[in-house]
């Protein structure tokens, strides 16, 4: 099956657990069904989640929610991750089981390494992924937040099984194009892997309410407000690419939202992913949407230009 180039993350559907979880404020598990249905609906076929979310919580809100959404949700796939962090490879098949049962007798199409900071070496834990492979408990190998030089590596290993390295999920959108200098987007073309970006939308400052409202602002969390970097002087610096997704959104009768994300599907052609969050029904209908038109080439380079000025 083909994936749709927008999945939905899904770190939102922590319930509030944890301290990753607390990032996003508890959603009920009705309306996280409703998010699912509407993004299924609108040919969304994927889901990113991670054992980090929560503990698993979220992994388990949304198996649920696709069982309950049978059988529309019927041929959906579920990408998840092994959280590395103070643990060694080791670990890797003594938690499967786990993130198995958290997922409710649906399948881990994609398994990913959250981070690249472990007790183990990069070769020692793709031969733990190759394992679980072999063993038939997950279908793909990806990693996430890895080097062009440790992608190398991975992939490397996983030839030795005869395999190869699926994915590396990375931050990339049109205020981050750091991919783009230090070798990462060059590598997953050279190993014939995706690049799957998460926050396409900056923290929602790609979606341009901040840049309409700054009183949005002292509504973020803390934590979101230091993670995201949202703050007027970046409303004020940001605001010429706003313009023009603006007027794109205009000219498209479409979403400054929605002009960001095709932007990001199709600016590096089939390479990239993207798997912008949802936490209104609403959302998931727009980003949904973002997906039935493309921008031409030359709107495609004019962001690209403008952007370039203003990323990282």
């Amino acid at each position: 099956m083909l994936l749709s180039p927008l999945g939905l993350g899904t770190w939102q559907f922590s319930s509030g657990k944890g301290l990753i979880g607390k990032y996003w404020s508890p959603l009920e598990e009705e309306l996280v069904q409703q998010i699912i249905k509407l993004s299924l609906e609108g040919g969304v076929n994927w889901f990113d989640t991670a054992e980090a979310y929560g503990g698993g919580e979220s992994e388990r809100v949304l198996a649920a929610a696709l069982n309950k959404l049978e059988p529309l949700s019927a041929g959906a796939s579920i990408a998840t991750k092994w959280w590395p962090l103070l643990r060694s490879a080791s670990h890797i098949p003594k938690t499967i089981d786990i993130r198995l049962q958290k997922l409710q007798g649906r399948p881990i199409d994609l398994y990913q390494i959250h981070q690249p900071f472990s007790f183990s070496k990069v070769s020692s834990e793709m031969k733990q992924m190759a394992k679980l492979a072999e063993a038939g408990k997950i279908s793909h190998i990806g990693v996430s937040n890895f080097s062009a030089k440790q992608m190398y590596e991975a992939d490397r290993t996983l030839r030795q099984f005869g395999l190869r390295l699926a994915s590396n999920q990375v931050k990339y959108n049109l205020l981050d194009r750091r991919i783009e200098r230090n070798g990462v987007l060059q590598a997953a073309r050279e190993l014939g892997c995706a690049i799957i970006a998460y926050s396409p939308l900056e923290q929602g400052l790609l979606t341009g309410k901040f840049h309409k409202n700054a009183e949005l602002l002292s509504e973020l969390s803390p934590l979101r407000k230091r993670a995201g970097g949202i703050k007027p002087s970046v409303l004020k610096r940001t605001q010429p690419l706003i313009d023009q997704l603006e007027q794109l959104a205009d000219l498209y009768d479409v979403s400054p939202t929605q002009i960001a994300l095709n932007w990001l599907i199709h600016s590096q052609g089939d390479t990239v992913f993207a798997i912008p969050g949802a936490s209104k029904p609403h959302h998931a209908r727009e980003i949904a949407e973002a997906m039935n038109f493309r921008l031409t080439e030359d709107e495609l380079l004019e962001l690209s230009d403008i952007s370039a000025l203003l990323a990282k």
